[in-house]
This record gives C-alpha cells, structure tokens and sequence, in this order.
C-alpha cells in the first residue's frame, strides 16, 4: 500500500489538473503561487487586528490560536487573494454542479508555540452535520502560507482520499499527513476531507490565510453582510460583490423584498428581477435536469 502525501503542483498548473488532483486525494499543494512582497503587504495590513484577537475558547478553536477574520473590510491584500484567478478557476470546476459558489469565510489562523493538535474533521460538518451523499462537494477551500509551514510548526494534517470515504469517520493524528509547503505556497482541499491544524513544537507561530467557498444555496459561515460594513462594501468592484452573496444562489434564492437583485439594492440603484442574471424558471429546471443527468451517468 503507498505511502500517503499532500501532493504538490506548480504554480502553473491548468485548473483542470488542480480540480482533478482535488477529486483524487481531496488536497494539493500549489507552489508559490504568491510572491513574499504579497504576504508582507498582506501581514502588515492585517497586523493590528491580528493582535486583538483573543486565542480559542475550546480545543477545536485551539487554546493557542488566534482566528481573525472579517478579511475583505480589513485587507485590501486579502481582497486579491479572495479574487485569484486560478483559485476561481478551480473552484468553479470543483462546485461546477451547481448554479452558483460564494466566499464561505475569510480568515488568518495563527497557531503558536505550544498549540496542540486540532481534531481531525470534515469542514462540510458545519452544515449541521448533514451527510452529504460521497463525491458531492458543497465546499473548496484554500490555506495560504504566510509562513513556512513544517510538520514541526503545526503544518495542516490531512488524510489524502479520505474525501472519498464514508462520513462519520474517527480518525486520529497518526492517520494524517502534514501538508508542508513554503510560504507563498496555498493548500487547496474540499469540505469532504478530513483534516486538522497540527500541533506546533516550534517556538514561533504558523499562519496562514484561510479563504474558504461553497454552494450559493447553503449559508456562509462568516456573515460577510456584517463583517464587511455597507459603507464598504459599496466601495467594492461588482465581481466580488457577488462572490460575497450580493447575488442570486439559484433562481428563487437570495432576492430582497419584490424579487429585486441585492446588487443593485446595496448601491442604491433600480433594482428587477431581469437583473440577476440566472435566467428564467424554465432555464433553471432545464439546468437542473442536466445536472441530474451528468450525476447519474446518463449524459454524453
């Protein structure tokens, strides 16, 4: 039986090639797909929030780790990186099996010396717990290095092909594999694998940029209406707007008021359904037809 691994790719490498890697092992490694002026830029900006945020309540949270989000208000940085390119790309091939993606969460998770070992889980277990049915993902998600990430620092711990297996599983961190990766470098995993922080031996903190997506017709777990004032937001380009929420998740999902589209509400705008660019009802159920059929093998 070989050896398990968090495989790495190059930067370069086609969406295609990450998404496929992704539904093999449920993770990869992209090298150095930002340069070190990026994360400085990104360290500096986000520093004086890093600093207030409390360490964890619990053993999930981790007694010696700092979580700080509400990244798009805080970053502009974070705002780029939300916004890559092939991370984009990637999703989208990942959750192409639905009408729409959106941001998830946005945060820097910093573990420091003395941080234990989280425990190993699926991220698509927020979603109340829901067994999703095997190779449907609901959720893709990357962790940019802004430090070297060692096994002795607290790398993340994964079990490569896990996002394959059944739901409900105890793994334990003999099971898993560090993730290492030099800083610049971002690990790509869905919500089906299972997974945790390491624990960090070292005598400085690990930290990394958590930048998560999933289905439009499911909640967020970071409320982006709130952590991003409206002040803000109306300052924000169209594109990522949407990728926040201020869009349709599916034909009936995420209107204000008289079926008017959130975009245009947010600036003040005339607002109609037409707007929202998802098509009419029939489109939708043609859609979803397809979908049924691509799931179940009957399509070309």
């Amino acid at each position: 039986m070989p050896e398990l691994e968090v495989k790495h790719l190059p930067a370069d490498s086609a969406p295609e090639d990450i998404a496929a890697r992704l539904a093999e092992d449920g993770a990869v490694v992209l090298d150095k797909l930002v340069d070190d002026a990026t994360l400085d830029r990104l360290a500096d900006e986000l520093e004086p929030w890093m600093e207030a945020t409390r360490t964890g309540p619990d053993e999930f949270s981790g007694h010696c780790t700092r979580r700080t989000g509400a990244l798009i208000a805080r970053s502009e940085t974070a705002r780029e990186l939300v916004m890559n390119e092939k991370i984009l790309a990637t999703v989208g091939k990942v959750l192409g099996h639905a009408s729409n993606f959106q941001l998830h969460l946005t945060q820097i998770i910093a573990i420091g010396p003395g941080g234990e070992a989280q425990p190993v889980h699926r991220d698509q277990w927020a979603f109340d717990f829901f067994p999703f049915p095997s190779g449907y993902e609901v959720q893709c998600n990357t962790l940019w290095a802004m430090t070297d990430f060692t096994e002795e620092n607290g790398a993340t711990r994964l079990v490569p092909g896990s996002n394959r297996g059944p739901d409900g599983v105890e793994y334990k961190y003999e099971d898993t594999v560090p993730a290492t990766m030099q800083r610049g470098s971002v690990l790509l995993y869905t919500g089906s694998v299972y997974h945790g922080g390491g624990a960090n031996k070292s005598d400085a903190t690990r930290c990394g940029a958590n930048i998560t997506y999933n289905l439009a017709w499911l909640r967020q777990e970071e409320n982006q209406y709130l952590s991003v004032p409206p002040e803000i937001a109306r300052e924000l380009p169209d594109d990522l707007l949407r990728l926040m929420g201020y869009s349709r998740g599916a034909y009936a999902l995420g209107y204000v008021g008289d079926l008017k589209d959130p975009l245009k509400i947010l600036r003040g705008e005339e607002a109609t359904v037409e707007s929202t660019g998802l098509g009419s009802y029939e489109q939708a159920i043609e859609r979803a037809e397809q979908l049924r059929a691509d799931q179940s093998g009957e399509s070309d």
